[in-house]
């Protein structure tokens, strides 16, 4: 009984793996088809064992790479923006003035003889003397000159040529020699410049600011005066009015003039105007000044004081050549204003002038 039990399990070991063997093998052969299947049947038979072989195969995943991979570059740290950004400004640059040919500046000092307000005994002789420094880019020679330009001559030439040679930055005194006035009163005479082409120049930002001697004429001091008889009265001299201040000037369209120092356009003290209204030109008063036409003939202190003056213009139109008209300045001076050349086109107007020095 017991070897029976022992063959038959012995039995079923050695048929088992044949049997395994055989089932796959059948499972791998191609089926053959049924007797009586036609050929879409046995396709479809194919098919089914196929489908069923599929199935009992264990499923793997595998990744199929794509033509095109797309590489993560890992990304550059970058520094968080400052939230409140300081702007940047333009850097401003001041354009450089262009420098002058010929432009001079007040040397150190520039009165180097008779400072204003010196006293000058009347029909007295001096010479003034200003020092001058080259500021320009052209050098000063002998064909520039030192010109009178407007106020009192008193009796100095109207050019005197520069001597020697100034290269810019260089200093050079210049020199006229004047007479004082027969009468007193305040007296200034105004200078320039003169570069060979005829053009002006002087001081100040632009070049064309004059420079001046201005003084005071005063009766001569006498040293030994003549003792006076016993018993006879003393007369009493009769005072004369000088000049505060006296000479000619240039004036053009919208030009401002102070009848008391004779300064064009100095931005204070101006007594008159040039206006044009309506093709008119006009001489204006500026305020509290007053004018009014006197006439031919030179007015004498008294008429001019007499003479009823208005604020009103003149019409320049009908001022002829010499014609006289009198006026009372800002600071309540009389005078007189002569018309010595007078063109509408283009327009420019010479005056003499003459304002009495009153107290």
């Amino acid at each position: 009984m017991k070897f029976s039990v022992l063959s038959h399990h012995l039995i079923w070991v050695l048929i088992l793996p044949i049997a395994l063997v055989l089932a796959s093998c059948n499972l791998f052969a191609a089926p053959q088809p049924e007797p009586g299947l036609s050929v879409t049947d046995a396709y479809q038979t194919v098919e089914a064992r196929l489908t069923e072989a599929i199935a009992l195969t264990p499923q793997t995943t595998s990744t199929i790479p794509t033509e095109q991979t797309n590489i993560e570059t890992p990304a550059t740290a970058t520094p968080p923006a400052d939230p409140t950004p300081t702007p940047t400004l333009p850097q401003q640059v001041s354009p450089s003035p262009t420098p002058l040919c010929d432009h001079a500046a007040p040397g150190s000092p520039i009165d180097v003889t008779i400072p204003d307000d010196s006293l000058i005994e009347t029909t007295q002789d001096f010479t003034k003397t200003w020092r001058l420094q080259n500021i320009g880019v052209c050098t000063w020679d002998e064909t520039y000159s030192l010109v009178w330009f407007s106020g009192d001559q008193m009796g100095a030439p109207p050019s005197i040529p520069l001597t020697g040679t100034v290269p810019p930055g260089a200093v050079i005194d210049v020199s006229v020699d004047m007479l004082a006035p027969d009468e007193t009163g305040i007296y200034q005479s105004h200078w320039k410049l003169r570069n060979p082409a005829g053009v002006l120049f002087g001081i100040g930002p632009n070049a064309d600011s004059s420079f001046w001697v201005r003084i005071e004429v005063i009766e001569p001091i006498s040293t030994s005066p003549s003792p006076t008889p016993t018993g006879t009265p003393t007369p009493t001299p009769t005072a004369t009015v000088g000049a505060h201040v006296s000479g000619s000037v240039s004036l053009t369209l919208d030009d401002r003039l102070d009848l008391d120092t004779l300064q064009v356009n100095s931005g204070s003290g101006e007594d008159v105007m040039i206006v044009s209204e309506e093709q008119v030109h006009l001489l204006q008063p500026l305020g509290s000044a007053l004018l009014a036409l006197f006439g031919n003939g030179q007015p004498s202190l008294q008429e001019c004081q007499e003479l009823p003056l208005s604020a009103n213009p003149l019409a320049l139109e009908d001022l002829n050549t010499g014609l006289y008209v009198c006026y009372r300045t800002n600071i309540a001076l009389p005078g007189w204003a002569r018309v010595l050349v007078y063109t509408s086109e283009p327009f420019s107007l010479d005056l003499e002038i003459y304002t009495w020095a009153i107290p």
